[in-house]
């Protein structure tokens, strides 16, 4: 007499390769963003120096930076920008990002106000009322 066979059981396997590679691009992505965010602070500035000013908060929100450099220059990020073409971008970010929008103007301090005026009326035609510039505090 012959014996049954016992069942053969499936063995189920979970391909993992997928997931890792998921991860992997991830991680690089954080990476990436990360490291640009922190180049866009590193343009090297004499900021101007401030008696009173709030310490920026830690809130996520969507933030532009523009630089106003010593020789007149605008970047936008850290790509230079023409008046015009700073409008048509603030214009853009701001129909991407919504009104939570902020952006912060990081000027040289010898920079004259009609270089930043500019700026300035570039957010208003845009809509963006939380226009921010950041300074020093003052040594005592």
């Amino acid at each position: 007499m012959r014996l049954p066979a016992p069942p053969r059981r499936l063995l189920l396997r979970f391909n993992m390769t997928p997931m890792i590679d998921v991860v992997f691009q991830l991680i690089i992505f954080f990476l990436v963003s990360s490291h640009l965010a922190r180049q866009e602070t590193q343009v090297e500035l004499d900021l101007p120096k401030a008696d009173t000013g709030q310490e920026p908060s830690e809130a996520v929100r969507p933030r532009v930076m523009i630089h106003v450099m010593a020789d007149g220059r605008v970047l936008l990020g850290s790509r230079l920008v023409t008046e015009h073409e700073l409008s048509r971008r603030l214009a853009v970010e701001r129909r991407k990002l919504g009104d939570d929008l902020e952006v912060r103007i990081r000027g040289h301090r010898e920079v004259p106000y009609r270089i930043v005026e500019p700026i300035l009326l570039a957010c208003a035609r845009a809509a963006i009322w939380n226009v921010t510039f950041a300074v020093v505090k003052r040594e005592e």
